[in-house]
């Protein structure tokens, strides 16, 4: 039976028209949804119905968190036209098998024409009976997202049409590139999706468990992550380690785990490792007995006694040296101490939540921490971030600090907009603790009540550059006045007429006669700058 379709030549659209009509209905249909089903099933179904490529499908890789428990490398059919759900089911292929596979592992296009001549042509989903009994070609070009082939475009087509093979190929590339970038904006709003579905619940969850009540300030994602993490923690008897750098708040961390848990109407003992001398660690740790040394005049309970029933905090324990290393992991592990002269053992229920700043790993490798010990501690780690992570609290956590400074030294000082934005513009290396002294400092030091951008500058920490010399860090916020630098540690001498009767008496009333500010400003003492005024004054 002869094809019918060159009796109707002119019922059929020009094979040109007929791709701008198929272009323009994908363009429009992708400008009105970008549901992944909805744009590439149409794909399929305009490319059947206008073109003869028939039983089109879209095979994917399985997803690393997909439902699907396979093997990984392995691609299943999720989009199809002209093929039945049983059908589809069957279309689920191993890395590298078959015509599919093949093109999935290289990302190189592959045209069969003839399937029933082809070896590797493996006719899983469709079988061969089902399909006509002229030579039937398949064609299979790759589908990539950021370069990464992640699926193929594949259809059946008849061989022997008066449409070009070259046409068809030269399409098919273009609706796999438009496939591509379908599944690359999914992909995007899905990742964006989740990111605001994850920050959601962190805020509902920060706001449920008011994270006030710790005295913890902020909420940042990364700060917040950090309080779900030490929540859901908080009812175990596992050990924590909170890692981080200097200055991010491990030891109010470790309070608000100990409050957060069953143990908060026990004891909360904190131990600052660095602070110990060797010789004194194990007394101060585990307690001595009377006459254990000299001067040991009576019998002393050490630390990890006194937090019977609660929670003992190691801040700093890298550098706890190796000997105590030892001692504490045979505490950890038994839950016995011995005092120090004393011969029996004594049972303590203790959770430990250690800090440090160090990174233990390298401390590790190079034999200065036992590893054991590091593996004793790192049950639940958790890394608090830096203030340069969590930019979006410096804000509040000013003002908190400001309102603090103010009622304690009855001052009323605050920032401006631009000095509040110059403070979130900082890398503040000494964190949340730098943060604090500096705005403690600018309450204590502030020449009026509103500090502006310009004023601010003299009380920020100098950057050190890479040559180990102590710059100041570039801003662009103006000047709103000149302001001189901050004097030196030590004055250099200065001549009785080195600075003008107009300078001296101009700084004195930027300061509002306040000679004591005005000396500060000028770099030198009160009794220099009298000194000085009174020569200009008289004329000498």
């Amino acid at each position: 039976m002869s094809d019918p379709s060159p009796a109707l030549p002119s019922l059929a659209p020009p094979l040109q028209a007929q791709e701008h009509l198929l272009m323009r209905e994908i363009i429009g249909l992708i400008g009105k949804s970008l549901a992944p089903g909805v744009v590439l099933r149409e794909m399929l179904h305009l490319l059947s119905e206008l073109l003869g490529l028939n039983r089109g499908r879209i095979v994917l890789l399985d997803s690393p968190d997909s439902a699907q428990h396979s093997p990984p490398g392995t691609s299943r059919i999720c989009f199809a036209y002209g093929l039945t759900q049983a059908e589809m089911a069957c279309g689920v292929y191993g890395p590298g098998e078959g015509i599919t596979g093949r093109v999935l592992a290289t990302g190189q296009p592959m045209l069969v024409q003839d399937i029933d001549a082809e070896p590797l042509f493996l006719a899983r989903a469709v079988k061969r009976d089902q399909l006509p009994r002229e030579t039937v070609a398949f064609i299979v070009l790759p589908i990539a997202v950021n370069g990464v082939t992640v699926g193929v475009l594949a259809c059946h087509r008849i061989r022997s049409r008066q449409r070009r093979l070259n046409d068809d190929m030269a399409l098919l590339k273009i609706m796999a590139t438009l496939a591509g970038q379908v599944l690359q904006l999914q992909d995007l709003m899905q990742q964006q999706t989740r990111a605001l579905e994850t920050r959601n619940t962190l805020l509902t969850h920060a706001l449920d468990a008011a994270a006030v009540r710790y005295g913890i300030i902020g909420t940042s994602s990364a700060l917040l992550q950090a309080i779900d993490e030490l929540e859901r923690v908080s009812q175990a008897q596992a050990s924590v380690l909170l890692l981080g750098e200097s200055g991010t708040g491990k030891e109010l961390f470790a309070r608000a785990l100990h409050l957060s848990s069953q143990r908060r109407d026990a004891p909360f003992i904190k131990v600052n490792c660095a602070a110990i001398p060797d010789t004194l660690f194990e007394s101060e740790l585990f307690g001595y007995e009377r006459g254990a040394f000299t001067g040991a005049a009576s019998t002393r309970v050490g630390w990890f006694e006194q937090a019977n029933q609660g929670t003992i905090f190691l801040d700093e324990i890298g550098d706890m040296p190796l000997a105590m290393q030892t001692k504490l992991l045979r505490t950890l592990q038994e839950g016995t101490i011995v005092r120090l002269g004393g011969k029996s053992e004594i049972k303590v229920d203790v959770r430990l939540v250690a800090a440090t700043h160090r990174d233990l790993e390298t401390e590790v490798a190079s034999g200065s921490f036992r590893r054991d010990l590091f593996y004793r501690l790192n049950v639940i780690p958790i890394r608090l971030p830096s203030l340069r992570e969590r930019r979006e609290d410096i804000h509040t956590l000013a003002i908190h600090f400001m309102n603090r400074a103010n009622q304690a030294n009855q001052r009323n000082v605050y920032l401006s907009p631009a000095a509040l934005t110059r403070l979130e513009e900082h890398p503040w290396p000494g964190n949340i603790r730098e943060l604090g002294n500096v705005i403690e400092r600018l309450v204590l030091l502030a020449d009026g009540p509103m500090v502006s951008a310009a004023e601010l500058e003299r009380f920020l920490p100098s950057i050190t550059s890479g040559t180990g010399t102590a710059e100041p860090m570039a801003t662009s916020v103006p000047s709103q006045r000149p302001t001189r630098a901050a004097p030196p540690l030590v004055r250099d001498y200065l001549p009785v007429h080195s600075h003008s009767q107009e300078e001296l008496q101009q700084t004195l009333a930027r300061h509002g006669g306040n000679q004591s500010r005005a000396a500060q400003a000028l770099g030198l003492t009160v009794r220099q700058f009298a000194y000085r005024l009174r020569k200009c004054a008289s004329g000498q």
